[in-house]
């Protein structure tokens, strides 16, 4: 199966996407993960993308999309994948099509894990951080044993500065606008499946494995 998996910020996208990966031994395939990847490998691409990175800047399409080919043509992809967090644009959605054609491969399905706006402010508003060994927690979905500390190392845990509510909602504000034209995109084209994100973790992969399965 190639899919694509798509939501927003707290969404528990990275969840399911561990979660699809074991189940159907596809590979989850981060943007960030790509990226780190080739430039570890030294590609040409790799070294590119490397460039815009050190100096803050966005990497170009061309780049992102000879990244995404390397990444899709490896073995691990010949059964399918799940990409993440790519495409990000309609022009790099025609690109995939394109690139996908010249690998002779097709998308099955774009999965829109779907949470309402306000639940991904009290999920992203409730995480602390241990900023020791980085495990995360949630006030109310996953506490610590004990209030503020790190199960792990005893260290007090933290919120980050783009965890509060003011940030949270602007950057849910940005993610909304970037994405909706894309989510409309594959609607018209028949590959998106909407699954409720506002259930027990169980829950979803269970619709999402459903569908899947069909």
């Amino acid at each position: 199966m190639n899919l694509i998996l798509m939501g927003l910020p707290g969404a528990g996208k990275g969840t399911q996407a561990d979660k699809i990966n074991n189940k159907y031994n596809i590979p989850h395939i981060s943007t960030g993960d790509m990226f780190r990847l080739a430039i570890k490998e030294g590609t040409e691409l790799g070294k590119r993308a490397k460039e815009f990175m050190d100096q803050g800047e966005l990497v170009p399409d061309e780049v992102t999309v000879g990244i995404v080919k390397e990444r899709l043509s490896k073995d691990d992809c010949k059964n399918g994948f799940l990409l993440d967090g790519f495409p990000r644009t309609i022009a790099q959605a025609e690109a995939l099509q394109q690139l996908l054609s010249e690998l002779g491969l097709s998308l099955d399905h774009v999965i829109h894990v779907d949470v309402p706006e306000e639940k991904l402010v009290e999920r992203l508003t409730g995480r602390r951080i241990c900023p020791t060994c980085g495990t995360a927690y949630h006030v109310l979905f996953n506490p610590p044993k004990v209030e503020g500390i790190c199960d792990k190392d005893g260290s007090h845990l933290v919120q980050r500065d783009d965890d509060t509510a003011e940030t949270v909602k602007k950057r849910l504000s940005v993610n909304i606008e970037q994405t909706q034209p894309l989510l409309d995109f594959y609607e018209s084209e028949g590959y998106l499946v909407k699954v409720n994100g506002d259930q027990e973790i169980d829950k979803v992969f269970q619709d999402i494995q459903g569908f899947l399965e069909k």
